[in-house]
């Protein structure tokens, strides 16, 4: 089986292209500014997606695991199953440095939140001390939520969009899985049959082989002869019956 139809390779460069996208979410994650809704929006969204992404490494690391019970059943051999479990632990160990990155990110952006609140209770009891009124613009406050807004839209479209195309990939990627369930179940009642005919095979064979010991003792050394040819003419009638037919 070609790397182009063995579905192991068509459910990892699924789950590549998702490791690829979630990589690309953790640098856009880390130009955001902290404490803002953009941020927290892409926090859940890594976090999401790290979630399905483990799960889906788990599922091929499964198969893996059956299919090393019987390597030469499935076409793979020790190099092959060995490469296919370094690439697993790669795609967990990226998607666990994402994972790190996250958590410690959301700690710092506890700890400067914290940070600022206090400073602007230090700033209000100051402004309160020395009973100084605050001047501010409303129309360039007004322009500049409005932008805000605008931007967290857009931002918070683009982010459905592609949950959309994650999802859809966990769908494809889980028909992958139910083709593999039932390519097995196929096999396995395969080898049960073939199983079950060379039985058949081998209890005709053990039936004529007595039956020529028993012509063997009775016949001449003319007879025999006979009876030889007769029997591989018989042995190749039920070979061809058997076996191409």
């Amino acid at each position: 089986m070609t790397p182009a139809q063995d579905p192991f390779y068509i459910v990892k460069e699924e789950i590549q292209d998702s490791i690829n996208k979630l990589q690309a979410s953790l640098r856009q994650w880390e130009q955001t500014p902290v404490n803002t809704g953009e941020r927290v929006h892409l926090t859940k969204e890594l976090v999401a997606s790290c979630e399905s992404i483990e799960w889906q490494v788990d599922e091929l690391d499964k198969a893996i695991s059956v299919a090393a019970r019987d390597p030469a059943y499935y076409g793979l051999d020790d190099v092959e199953l060995g490469k296919r479990r370094n690439w697993t632990s790669t795609a967990h160990n990226q998607v666990a440095t994402v994972r790190r990155a996250v958590e410690a990110g959301k700690e710092k952006s506890h700890f400067t939140f914290a940070s600022r609140q206090e400073l602007m209770g230090y700033a209000n009891d100051r402004v309160s001390e020395s009973s100084r009124p605050n001047h501010y613009d409303a129309r360039d406050n007004d322009d500049f939520i409005s932008s805000e807004s605008d931007r967290q839209l857009l931002l918070i479209k683009q982010q459905d969009e592609e949950l959309d195309e994650l999802s859809a990939s966990v769908k494809r990627i889980g028909g992958v899985g139910l083709t593999i369930h039932e390519e097995l179940a196929g096999q396995e009642r395969i080898i049960g049959d073939l199983s079950m005919e060379m039985e058949t095979t081998s209890n005709r064979l053990d039936f004529v082989q007595k039956r020529v010991a028993m012509v063997m003792k009775k016949a001449s050394a003319k007879g025999q002869i006979m009876m030889i040819a007769f029997l591989i003419v018989l042995f190749i009638i039920l070979f061809v019956l058997v076996f191409l037919t």
